[in-house]
């Protein structure tokens, strides 16, 4: 028995105790519980990374109903399918979902690979999906560490260990594997992660109803709100973008963003990025520079101001209008389409939220 497990925990008490609670205590409901299709457990899995639950699930019965089978995906026009995850974010893993489909579906015949080496070198799955494919979908033997796990095995067993170190990530590996039922690996891990999700929670955790209560170190030493531990401190940068709906007629101008940037392969209007905020003039006497509006065209600006929080970036947007008489040769790059047709485009969620904004009032900018 490793030195890691607690004295007064044996290791196949834990995972007797968690098979115990999971049967007779957890009543968390979702639609990819118990599910053996490989496809649909990988589909709930990307779409719930960096994701909660209460979100994703809209998405991924809408994803189903879409494509219901891998091959489905494989075919489909990919800006619907960009359309479809609108709202999620980091849409990496949308362009992943989407290669690692027409993959499946070339190199294997559309059926999904059934061991974890093999599922491991799909593109945009890890270590801890392609354990989560392997045990839930083939029932093979191995553990999957998450946010949950990390959290209750750190509280139980004590590890002071950051869980984005090197040496904690291995500590908590080895111990998440000897902990693992191996006879029904699926079920102790859809358990331990149900368990951090609704017991072992981050904030206010049900520890007076626990069932490890007695073995938990944190709980026993009052460290609960100590663990687990993380060193890595995210540095947040700040990005002011200046967007204009350039009107022609009953047409606005678009493009695809393509740059290796954020909301990738969505859509956005003419973009003006500056290095801080109020700085609205210097965006139109910029606009009107490049040819976008002429010297004299009214230029107007909405009065909200607009903020999203990206992982390691925050975006404040503002969107000025205007109405020209011609079709810039300056924005040749750009699409003209109907404005009454912006709903069928995949935009980032800060231009939806303009998009869906009641307040029409703008004011001149300049």
């Amino acid at each position: 028995m490793s030195n890691l497990t607690h004295k007064y925990l044996e290791v196949s008490n834990f995972s007797k105790l968690l098979l115990k609670w999971h049967q007779h205590d957890n009543n968390r409901q979702m639609p990819w519980k118990g599910e053996k299709n490989a496809y649909k457990i990988w589909l709930s899995e990307i779409i719930l990374q960096q994701t909660r639950v209460e979100q994703g699930l809209g998405y991924y019965n809408n994803f189903i109903l879409n494509f219901p089978t891998v091959a489905d995906l494989a075919a489909a026009d990919e800006k619907k399918v960009f359309k479809l995850w609108e709202g999620l974010g980091y849409y990496s893993r949308c362009r992943n979902l989407i290669a690692t489909a027409k993959l499946i579906n070339n190199e294997y015949a559309g059926i999904f690979p059934n061991t974890y080496e093999s599922i491991l070198q799909l593109k945009g799955i890890g270590p801890y999906t392609a354990s989560a494919i392997a045990s839930f979908a083939f029932n093979l033997p191995h553990a999957v560490v998450d946010g949950n796990v990390f959290r209750v095995l750190a509280r139980i067993f004590g590890i002071t260990d950051a869980i984005d170190s090197t040496t904690g990530k291995k500590k908590f590996n080895l111990l998440a594997y000897e902990l693992l039922d191996k006879k029904h690996p699926g079920k102790y891990n859809q358990a331990i992660m149900d368990f951090g999700a609704t017991v072992c929670k981050p904030v206010l955790p049900l520890c007076s109803t626990c069932i490890f209560q007695k073995h938990c170190v944190a709980y026993t030493q009052n460290k609960v709100n100590q663990l687990p531990v993380k060193e890595k401190k995210i540095r947040q940068r700040s990005r002011f973008f200046y967007f204009f709906i350039i009107q022609h007629g009953s047409k606005v101008a678009v493009r695809e963003r393509v740059e290796k940037d954020i909301w990738q392969h969505l859509h956005e209007f003419p973009l003006i990025e500056l290095n801080e905020a109020a700085l609205t003039k210097e965006a139109v006497t910029r606009a009107r520079n490049m040819g976008w509006v002429g010297k004299d065209t009214q230029v107007r600006v909405h009065p909200a101001i607009y903020r999203q929080k990206l992982t390691h970036q925050g975006i404040t947007a503002i969107f000025l209008t205007a109405t020209v008489s011609g079709q810039p040769a300056s924005l040749k790059h750009y699409e003209w389409i109907e404005a009454n047709s912006l709903p069928a485009y995949s935009f980032p969620k800060i231009i939806n939220d303009y998009l869906r904004s009641q307040l029409t009032t703008d004011v001149l900018a300049d």
